[in-house]
């Protein structure tokens, strides 16, 4: 039975987190980036306290595995010598190119810092869950749209200058329209949100606000500042709007007390797609200004041996990078570059083995550390991905990622995937559109798994129709043929 215990924290740098291969760090550098020297500086730390492996999340954070209580502490001190100030608190996070992008509609981050500092004098931190969090999307090359956020601000251009379109619960595509305001207003419906979602509990996220409590946040175009905001009711958590310094009655469903609210239901959220959230891979070269130029290089699956992002900072620091930041969708961003430099380090990156096309096969693959790095998981996802990615890398197109996850806790991808393979005490079992805890329909043995997915790829040949996704194909063949065909000897 695919049951698991919950982790119930971030492992923050203060507060490491039991896994499968020993205690995990969470690193979010307050500048947004760092030295080549730092990162530098990280990976040796990372081969002396840990097993020396590191990884960049889908949420473009620094992981650093396989610590022990003492060895975190050590590591704790090594950060704080080499001068890395990190965020703590609600993440409030803004793109990797913030400020920096000459396409942004607007720069997030001085928005950013206000609701930071407003969830700070709130005193909201402690009372939210460590999963809450808030998303300020100032639009560009590279957006957050695949990322997923309690609050979600996002710049849009109007008749009447530059807003923020404010939706609640989900990424880009799924999160559900509110209102689109001013910088101030965003600010403090984003933090009345946080209120309202701690008075539900530090277990509570967004998606469990009523009806009432989001129109009654529509309704609000403009709030007191955070510290004299009204008690949020304990049963409803409304909030009137403000005429006069004086509170309106409270609002039934349906009812605004201001018209030129847009309720819930309506606004289209910037960078939805028919096919979903519109998704541009940070791997490459990015063009910023006259003389600015981002490198992209992705992790493969999001991990890489501490050696090796140690060899490719020294070759970003011969080369003259001055900053590296990092990246949702596991990738660092190498900033300072010159043209023909950035072209020699993609090609020191390629020799290392990290990702340096943005059609790469690999970045369609979400693949935890599996056996033998985590002593929880059953399969050796890594390798298995690969030669996934190596012998059908073909069918791996933007319309769905699969998911190789080496036991049921499913750490690389929570959410469903087209295909998931889960490690188990039979096998590899696959899950059609469904995440690695639900029961798997088929299994083979851990080693076959890749001819398995294999089968699946030549069916996906040989029956898509012209213009059709992999993912409308796998649709159209039915999780009944996907497992059958999954378990054929």
């Amino acid at each position: 039975m695919n049951a698991f215990s919950r982790r119930g924290a971030c492992p923050a740098l203060s507060a490491p987190m039991q896994t499968g291969d020993g205690l995990l760090v969470r690193l979010n550098p307050v500048a947004g980036g760092l030295l080549p020297k730092a990162l530098i500086g990280l990976g040796e730390s990372a081969l002396r306290h840990g097993n020396g492996i590191m990884e960049v999340t889908a949420r473009g954070s620094l992981q650093i595995r396989g610590l022990t209580p003492a060895s975190a502490r050590l590591l704790a001190v090594e950060v704080d010598a080499l001068g890395i100030a990190v965020r703590t608190g609600v993440p409030v996070e803004t793109g990797p190119l913030a400020g920096l992008d000459t396409k942004e509609i607007v720069d997030p981050r001085p928005l950013a810092e206000r609701i930071r500092a407003a969830i700070d004098e709130a005193g909201l931190a402690q009372r939210l869950g460590p999963k809450v969090s808030v998303i300020v999307d100032g639009g560009g090359r590279l957006t957050m749209d695949a990322v997923t956020a309690d609050v979600r601000l996002v710049a849009t251009r109007t008749n009447a200058g530059i807003k923020w379109q404010v939706a609640v619960a989900g990424d880009g595509q799924n999160a559900k329209p509110l209102v689109t305001v001013e910088d101030d207003a965003a600010r403090d419906i984003a933090v009345a949100m946080l209120r309202m979602i701690a008075e539900k509990g530090r277990e509570a996220h967004a998606r469990d606000l009523t009806e009432r409590q989001l129109i009654s946040l529509a309704s609000w175009h403009s709030f007191a500042p955070p510290s004299v905001l009204p008690d949020i009711s304990p049963t409803w958590g409304e909030i009137g709007s403000f005429a006069g310094g004086s509170p309106s009655a409270s609002l039934a469903i349906g009812e605004s007390g201001d018209e030129g609210a847009i309720s819930p239901q309506v606004g289209e959220m910037s960078g939805k797609t028919e096919g979903g959230a519109k998704e541009r891979q940070p791997i490459g070269i990015f063009d910023l200004a006259a003389t600015s130029i981002a490198l992209g290089i992705g992790l493969p699956f999001g991990s890489m041996p501490a050696e090796k992002i140690i060899d490719l900072s020294q070759s970003a620091l011969a080369l003259g990078a001055t900053q590296i930041r990092l990246a949702p969708q596991r990738a660092l961003l190498f900033l300072g570059l010159s043209p023909t430099a950035c072209h020699s380090l993609q090609h020191a990156a390629a020799t290392l083995g990290f990702v340096t096309n943005p059609t790469d096969p690999r970045t369609r693959i979400a693949a935890c550390p599996g056996t033998p790095a985590c002593a929880s998981g059953r399969i050796a996802t890594r390798d298995i991905a690969e030669t996934i990615a190596a012998e059908d890398g073909d069918i791996l197109d933007s319309s769905f990622t699969l998911h190789i996850s080496g036991c049921a806790k499913g750490c690389a991808h929570p959410g469903p995937a087209a295909l998931t393979l889960v490690g188990g005490e039979n096998g590899a079992g696959l899950v059609v559109d469904g995440t690695a805890k639900a029961l798997p329909a088929g299994y083979r043995p851990g080693y076959d798994a890749a001819r398995g997915v294999g089968r699946i790829a030549a069916a996906i040949r040989g029956t898509r129709l012209r213009g059709e996704t992999a993912a409308i194909c796998l649709a159209r063949l039915g999780a009944a043929e996907i497992i059958e065909t999954y378990r054929q000897e």
